[in-house]
């Protein structure tokens, strides 16, 4: 039992000093990965840094700038709503003055239109009792000169009673 002993001490010390020998190595390439990175942080940390140093200064040029433009944009914004409202207004009142004047012309026209009817009502009264009565007194006299040349045919019922409404 004692060799045993002894074999799992020497396999112990032999994996201690293996795990010793495998720790200082991974501390060896942490120690170069280290150094690597550090001179790729230097290197770009001298690249970017003009090129932050230069977004810097013209984003501070800029910021008035870019004030100016956001301001000039709301007036022109805030103009151009006071013009279309001023249009709005205009095309409405417009429109509703048209209105008004189309009823009034419509008004108009049909006072126009009734005028003329009713004096053309008139007129047809007026000349229609005159021309019919002229009308009947020629057919008369030409019934007379008729039957007084001995000309006169015998009448059928429909010309007599035409000559019957034509005289009443």
């Amino acid at each position: 039992m004692q060799g045993w002993i002894a074999a799992f001490v020497i396999i112990a010390a032999l994996a201690i000093v293996l795990q010793a020998i495998v720790m200082f190595g991974l501390y060896l390439q942490f120690k170069k990965s280290s150094e690597q990175m550090t001179r790729i942080v230097r290197d770009l940390d001298s690249r970017v840094n003009p090129i932050l140093l230069r977004i810097n200064r013209i984003l501070d040029d800029s910021e008035d700038r870019i004030s100016s433009i956001v301001s000039d944009a709301a007036e022109v914004t805030r103009i151009a709503r006071g013009q279309a409202q001023k249009v709005d207004r205009v095309f409405t009142d417009a429109v509703d003055r048209l209105r008004v004047q189309v009823v009034r012309a419509d008004t108009i026209l049909t006072g126009a239109l009734e005028v003329i009817e009713d004096t053309g009502t008139r007129v047809r009264r007026t000349m229609q009792g005159p021309v019919m009565q002229v009308s009947a007194v020629l057919k008369g006299i030409k019934v007379g000169l008729d039957f007084i040349r001995g000309q006169q045919r015998p009448r059928s019922s429909e010309a007599s009673a035409v000559d019957d409404e034509l005289f009443i």
